[in-house]
């Protein structure tokens, strides 16, 4: 129980990006949750659990920032001048599946039952000491273990170090651009600060800087020759390229919706079926439906939002910077990324799915075959404990207070306790 709670402790502590969470955390506690008979299934499980649901919801991530991108564009349209990243603020505790996910998994080690093919898996483990089923293919070179075993240990600075830089530095810059865009006469609080402040500039201060800190780290610890360093750095900014592209897409998708009407269009013909109540359960149902289709949380909300923000906006009547405050727009808003990561979390063809296999050393059809049953009863929770008892305008906490005993039901009374004796 320990090793597995301090493998979801480290996937809350890396929270500013799922690639990042996924393949450090994985490789990382491969080791030692082998020696303590932990299933490949049920450390994957943890991986893929603790990596997208925690990026998307961190108040510094990669993920923050991609959805202010998204919604620069329909805020800029509708002359909305709440700043996105305060909207995205607001949407963090109506983001019900990827919270209820990592209560689930917290809830889960610590009353020691699982249920489905979850638990043959770790009664196997258990039992017969095998972490792989008989005939697993497990997505990672075995030798790569016996390397890293071979390789001196290094010190925890050079890990936290520019953690704390690029969370630091970023802070720094949305205090000192907030405070330069504030009216000489205006209130320095801290939501004044913020809503003025330039997230983008911020980001890429923190982002820019950081890498120089670590480049410095790594050749003044002789880690890596500057070369190497410099080409790691190089390779790491080539596997944002995709993601770039994505953005300019959506972008793109954007404003094609909006020169078309799409938004008054869906609006006119779901007039009398579709209302403000029902709209986050109905985005939430249909991000996980394209999100599980396509094996893209990042897609999934490309699509969604340029679609749904307007569409939100025209659907309630009324001054589109009051729409924003209201419990619907915000929900919604929040079901788009809740029920993109969902979809992810079910479908084989997802790119972090196969991340969490890989970096684990789990098969990948055994990782999902495993993870389904505990991602649906979550995403069932999330649904109607969530986004349809906010429709019907119950306050958020009695929507949070319900799902999170619910969470814990289904792991009390459909999981079975497994032997505390490992072999």
């Amino acid at each position: 129980r320990s090793g597995q709670m301090s493998t979801a402790v480290m996937g809350i502590l890396i929270f500013f990006d799922d690639y990042a969470n996924t393949l450090l955390v994985g490789n990382m506690m491969r080791p030692f949750s082998d020696k303590l008979k932990i299933s490949r299934e049920k450390l994957s499980y943890i991986v893929d659990s603790t990596a997208a649901p925690v990026a998307s919801i961190a108040v510094i991530s990669t993920w923050s920032v991609f959805q202010m991108s998204l919604l620069a564009g329909p805020f800029q349209y509708f002359g909305i001048t709440e700043n996105p990243y305060i909207t995205f603020l607001k949407s963090i505790p109506y983001s019900f599946y990827c919270l209820f996910t990592l209560a689930f998994v917290f809830i889960n080690i610590g009353l020691r039952k699982e249920y489905g093919p979850m638990y043959k898996a770790q009664l196997r483990s258990r039992t017969t000491g095998a972490v792989l089923a008989a005939g697993a293919n497990p997505l990672v070179e075995t030798t790569l273990d016996e390397l890293n075993l071979k390789r001196p240990p290094t010190h925890p600075s050079n890990a936290f170090i520019p953690i704390i830089s690029v969370i630091s530095i970023t802070m720094a810059g949305l205090y000192i651009t907030g405070v330069n865009a504030l009216e000489p006469q205006a209130e320095h609080t801290l939501k004044n600060i913020i809503s003025g402040s330039d997230s983008y500039a911020a980001l890429m201060w923190g982002s820019f800087l950081t890498c120089g800190i670590a480049i410095i780290l790594s050749v003044g610890r002789r880690l890596l020759k500057l070369q190497k360093a410099m080409e790691a750095w190089v390779n790491g900014i080539r596997s944002m390229v995709m993601a770039c592209i994505i953005l300019v897409l959506a972008w793109t998708l954007g404003n094609v919706c909006e020169n078309i009407g799409t938004a008054d269009y869906l609006v006119n013909l779901t007039a009398g079926i579709l209302t403000p109540a029902i709209l986050p359960s109905i985005t939430f149902i249909t991000a996980a439906a394209i999100s599980f289709s396509t094996g893209s949380s990042w897609a999934t909300m490309s699509i969604m939002v340029p679609i749904v923000t307007p569409l939100s906006i025209q659907l309630m009547g009324i001054d589109p910077n009051l729409v924003i405050q209201t419990p619907y727009f915000i929900a919604t808003f929040a079901a788009i990324l809740s029920g993109a990561t969902f979809g992810d979390h079910c479908s084989p063809i997802s790119d972090t799915t196969i991340l969490s296999s890989m970096a684990s050393g789990a098969d990948h059809i055994d990782h999902v075959r495993t993870q389904l049953p505990y991602a649906m009863t979550t995403g069932f929770i999330a649904l109607l404990s969530g986004y349809v008892l906010i429709g019907f305008e119950f306050p958020l906490w009695t929507a949070l207070l319900i799902g999170l005993a619910a969470v814990f039901a289904a792991n009390q009374f459909a999981g079975k306790k497994l032997p505390r004796t490992v072999v």
